[in-house]
């Protein structure tokens, strides 16, 4: 039995402090083990508990967490749940804070919430646990679209590509997407986030990669070049019309606590394109994807999933490798070349 995750607590609000330690608190297996309101008293704090992970609001004085997580990813790399408001800007700091390694982001409360700060626990103890190898360099630079390797060669056959991620998600969308070229295949995309994030995060993807990429809207016809993400909130992605595919966000209740699930979305991409397709699981808490992954590949589907070293939390592909959904497992650096191979359309007899 593993040993309660020991947290330290970084927020300059006493009253978001304790918040945050009463909700986390309330797991038995976690632990708050200390608290700081600025950089300074969260450094002097990680110097003398040692903790096993530290939540850091985005926001604060003197330093911002921006600031802080990266010395601390240079100078004592663990991992770090981000704490931000929910808000554009929140969402645009946010999503530097996984760049540069946070593992995860939570999102400040809401008036009227009923789970203040959702699943924190369960990421506190999947940050905990993580098979995360942190690295005592900081990571490199995204590349620009410019830097991207346009894959002139690539000739799209008739295939349809969907993704699913979680947590770890954001660095592993763009170095898959980085490879795609101008011309690639019609990509949906089911990535767990916040409803405020997934805007920013398609505007970021679109000035990194070579294709278009878009927040999906409802009757989006799925076009080659095209790069769709399902938004966040309260709307499923699907893709329907089998004479002109398109997207369709449709309202139904969570499903396996997600919403938008990849589950629903794997699922309309068997029934609507089944060989046609290229089904992929990438990193992520929990098992969301998994049977509808399975569905794919009975479907006739080629299916990958991200394997252990290379996943932040290696759960979703996990689980549907233990199903039985995913037909090659590869290492991150790969997936977006194999996806490649797959849908060019000399695979398909259709030169």
């Amino acid at each position: 039995m593993m040993a309660p995750a020991r947290v330290l607590v970084v927020d300059d609000s006493p009253t978001m402090r304790g918040l945050i330690t009463a909700v986390l608190n309330a797991d038995p297996d976690v632990n708050v083990i200390g608290q700081a309101g600025d950089a300074m008293e969260a450094r002097n704090a990680i110097k003398q508990l040692n903790p096993d992970v530290v939540t850091l609001d985005i926001e604060m004085p003197n330093m911002n967490g921006l600031e802080f997580l990266d010395k601390i990813m240079k100078l004592r790399p663990m991992p770090v749940i981000m704490v931000s408001t929910l808000t554009h800007r929140g969402a645009e700091a946010s999503l530097m804070a996984l760049e540069i390694g946070a593992f995860d982001c939570v999102g400040k409360p809401q008036p009227g919430d009923a789970r203040p700060f959702g699943d924190l626990a369960e990421k506190v103890k999947a940050a905990a646990r993580s098979q995360r190898r942190f690295q005592a360099e900081p990571p490199p630079l995204a590349p620009t679209a410019s830097n991207v390797n346009p894959a002139a060669s690539y000739r799209p056959g008739r295939r349809v590509v969907a993704i699913g991620s979680s947590t770890g998600g954001v660095e592993a969308l763009i170095a898959v997407l980085q490879k795609f070229p101008v011309n690639c295949p019609p990509t949906v995309i089911t990535q767990h986030m916040p409803p405020t994030f997934t805007k920013s995060f398609a505007e970021r993807l679109n000035r990194l990669c070579a294709p278009v990429v878009q927040e999906a809207t409802d009757g989006a016809r799925l076009e080659i070049g095209k790069i769709y993400l399902a938004p966040g909130g309260d709307r499923h992605l699907q893709i329907t019309n089998p004479h002109a595919p398109c997207c369709r966000l449709v309202e139904r209740d969570p499903v396996n606590g997600h919403r938008p699930s990849v589950d629903v979305l794997f699922d309309s991409v068997a029934e609507l394109a089944g060989r046609n397709a290229v089904g992929v699981i990438l990193t992520g808490m929990g098992r969301d994807g998994a049977a509808g992954l399975l569905k794919m590949r009975h479907a006739g589907a080629r299916t990958i999933g991200q394997n252990e070293k290379t996943c932040v939390v290696y759960g979703m592909p996990r689980v549907a490798f233990e199903l039985g959904a995913v037909e090659h497992q590869f290492p991150l650096s790969s997936i977006g070349e194999e996806i490649l191979k797959i849908t060019a359309a000399r695979r398909e007899g259709s030169e």
